[in-house]
């Protein structure tokens, strides 16, 4: 059966409490941070295949930044914080207070305050979900890239083989100055990993 059918209300529910949670346990690290507050939206969840995690962000050809980490213990998998140049370069002006010019490229500075906000998302999401299921799930040390969507993908399934043929979406908005600054967080599960998540969640392999 697939992955999406035995996903019912419930379960989905879950999944944004999950989302729920861990947007406020990120909004609360960064504001500790940064010294400042930072709020941010109920964020929207979902599930989608994996070929349509690079559509998403805007196709495959999109340039984008992306904190790239690996998930370890008892439901690996990889995850991916992936953010467009517009939204990437708004957060650093507004949120980090960071002088960003227009020009091509990011300085390395820029590139770490990136990563550090994606690693503070990963874990906070990671925290969360690890409690919802009691399993335990811990984040590698993060990577920081820009390139296409889809050669950032392909990095990781080069990195760790086959990847999940599913992948939980977490669409994350920053507000600030009533602007909204987005993000997407994709958590893909390992092929076997998804199967102890459902079960953890009450929803049996068939």
């Amino acid at each position: 059966m697939n992955i999406f059918s035995r996903f019912e209300a419930f379960e989905l529910d879950v999944l944004k409490e999950v989302g729920n949670i861990g947007a406020g346990n990120a909004a609360t690290a960064l504001s500790r941070l940064l010294d400042k507050p930072v709020d941010m939206a109920v964020p929207k969840v979902s599930l989608l295949p994996f070929e349509e995690v690079a559509e998403r962000v805007g196709g495959a050809e999109q340039v984008v930044i992306a904190v790239f980490l690996r998930v370890e213990g008892e439901a690996p998998g990889n995850m991916f914080f992936i953010i467009q140049e517009e939204s990437a370069r708004s957060l650093l002006r507004q949120l980090l207070s960071m002088p960003v010019e227009q020009q091509e490229g990011y300085t390395e500075m820029e590139l770490s305050a990136l990563c550090e906000i994606g690693n503070i998302l990963a874990g906070s999401y990671l925290s969360s979900l690890a409690d919802f299921t009691h399993l335990s799930m811990a984040p590698s040390v993060p990577s920081v890239a820009l390139d296409m969507a889809g050669a950032i993908l392909s990095y990781g399934l080069v990195q760790y083989g086959e990847m999940g043929d599913s992948a939980l979406l977490i669409e994350t908005t920053f507000l600030e100055d009533r602007q909204e600054l987005e993000g997407h967080f994709f958590l893909i599960p390992d092929p076997e990993s998804f199967d102890k998540i459902f079960k953890a969640l009450g929803v049996l392999a068939e």
